[in-house]
């Protein structure tokens, strides 16, 4: 599939250099990308470890700040939600890792695992935030 997926793309940069127009490169490589599922697959996993990297990233610089201020009582619980963020990014690195090795069979199997305990602590970092801190911000009425 990545070998097909290869040619169309040198084949269609070709045309392209030869004066195809753009809008029927760009039609053929939004077929390609929507048929290929190791490339929606790569996709997604790679967009959502983004996703997951940004919102630890801004709870770490500003959500958790502002709760330490207001609710001091829950400094031991924001060390261990920024803990959780270290060991949930380092998951993420290794998925998005996984994840650009499709072509190779053994980094499939590997990828399942590491999506696997990904879920199963990123869920459990969710629960715990929720239910620790949610009460602090649910009782702001703006931002502090």
């Amino acid at each position: 599939m990545l070998r097909r997926d290869l040619a169309t793309v040198r084949e269609l940069a070709t045309r392209a250099a030869g004066g195809v127009a753009a809008a029927d490169v760009r039609a053929e490589l939004n077929d390609l990308q929507s048929h290929s599922l190791l490339f929606q697959l790569r996709a997604n996993c790679l967009g959502y470890c983004q996703i997951v990297h940004s919102h630890h990233g801004h709870e770490d610089a500003l959500l958790f700040p502002a709760v330490r201020r207001t609710a001091p009582h829950l400094s031991a619980t924001v060390d261990r939600l920024e803990a959780d963020h270290r060991v949930v990014s380092a998951l993420l690195d290794r998925v998005e890792e996984l994840a650009d090795g499709l072509d190779d069979q053994p980094n499939r199997q590997d990828l399942v695992l590491a999506l696997t305990r990904l879920s199963t602590d990123l869920l459990e970092h969710l629960a715990f935030e929720e239910e620790s801190i949610g009460p602090v911000l649910n009782s702001w009425e703006r931002w502090p």
